[in-house]
């Protein structure tokens, strides 16, 4: 996916980026694939398909919320910032928080949003049920991007969702995986709103968006322990 071909798509779903986000995303892909060289942060080696797998799949959250209507967000299991860095991007009136357990990911955002002077942004390296020790039910908006299944991405995800509002996974296409989570989503205080189904442009490969409304405070024994969330997934 060029530029040309990213802005096009993007439209299509909503958004017109101004030049200065276009700019920032372009810079964004340089420094990525720069850093890569020498830290592994994604699988993904040229700039079409940073695009195309990185910055368009992260903005395809827009088919499931508007995100001018909000003030924070959380970005569990972030990586090298996705979706989390490239909305902060495109939607300058959130608080941003990034989460990851490997710290040289986070070293990396840190030393990205200095480059492309970003501020309004947090950096958490970590585990999420550590973060959820002083932030429960804080944030408007959590999202993951393919961390883990849902049973396991909702232990982790829904205790820190402010109640009504929303946790949103963005995930590959499967239904299976989705519909054996109700149970554990209910235990966790949410309702799956809706699931969203579509295609990636260009590869046409199956995406999910699964909204996720917490209608109930977490019982405070979630999350357990990492472990225990691994070893005995809720079902």
């Amino acid at each position: 996916m060029n530029k040309e071909t990213f802005t096009k798509e993007l439209e299509n779903i909503g958004i017109k980026l101004n030049s200065t986000q276009l700019n920032l995303l372009e810079e964004y892909c340089n420094f990525l694939l720069e850093y890569n060289q020498h830290t592994n942060l994604t699988a993904i080696k040229n700039k079409d398909q940073v695009y195309l797998k990185h910055f368009f799949d992260s903005l395809t959250i827009v088919k499931a919320i508007d995100l001018n209507n909000f003030h924070n967000l959380l970005d569990i299991g972030t990586g090298a910032g996705f979706p989390g860095m490239v909305l902060k991007i495109v939607f300058p009136n959130l608080k941003v928080t990034l989460l990851d357990s490997n710290n040289k990911k986070i070293n990396f955002l840190k030393e990205l949003a200095d480059r492309l002077k970003i501020t309004d942004i947090d950096f958490y390296h970590g585990r999420a049920e550590e973060f959820c020790q002083k932030n429960r039910e804080q944030f408007e908006i959590v999202t993951a991007r393919a961390v883990s299944n849902m049973n396991v991405l909702s232990e982790l995800c829904l205790p820190l969702v402010k109640k009504d509002y929303y946790f949103i996974a963005l995930k590959g296409s499967n239904v299976d995986e989705i519909t054996q989570s109700q149970t554990a989503i209910t235990k966790l205080g949410g309702t799956i709103e809706k699931i969203i189904d579509f295609y990636l442009p260009i590869e046409e490969s199956g995406r999910n968006i699964v909204v996720i409304k917490k209608e109930k405070n977490t019982p405070n024994i979630y999350p357990r322990r990492y472990e225990k969330i691994i070893k005995n997934p809720l079902k």
